[in-house]
C-alpha cells in the first residue's frame, strides 16, 4: 500500500474531513513516528507492532562485485516487530 492508498482509503471512511486534513493527519503521525525513533525512543502501537531503533556494531564486509573487503561502519537502524493480534490475523489469512 502507498501513502496515496492509505489516504484515499481514510477519506473514504471519513468524509466528513477534507483530503487535504486527512494527508495532514497521516504525515503528522509519521512525523510523530520519526522523530520518537530519532530520539532513541520505541513506538508500540498495540495489537499492531511495535518500532525501535537498533545498533549494528562496526564491521568488515565483502564487495559482492570485487570481492574486496569493505569496513562498514556502525549505524543505527529501525527495527519493527509485529504485534501478536497483527500476527494472528495474517496467519489466519493466509
Amino acid at each position: 500500500m502507498l501513502r496515496s492508498e492509505l489516504i484515499d482509503i481514510m477519506h473514504e471512511e471519513n468524509p466528513h474531513l477534507t483530503r487535504r486534513d486527512v494527508e495532514r493527519v497521516v504525515s503528522v503521525f509519521l512525523e510523530s513516528i520519526t522523530q520518537t525513533l530519532e530520539r532513541g525512543a520505541r513506538v508500540e502501537l498495540r495489537g499492531f507492532g511495535a518500532f525501535s531503533v537498533r545498533h549494528r556494531k562496526a564491521r568488515s564486509g565483502r564487495n559482492p562485485r570485487t570481492g574486496k573487503s569493505v569496513d562498514v561502519p556502525e549505524k543505527h537502524v529501525p527495527f519493527f516487530r509485529t504485534g501478536k493480534e497483527l500476527r494472528h490475523r495474517i496467519d489466519a489469512s493466509t
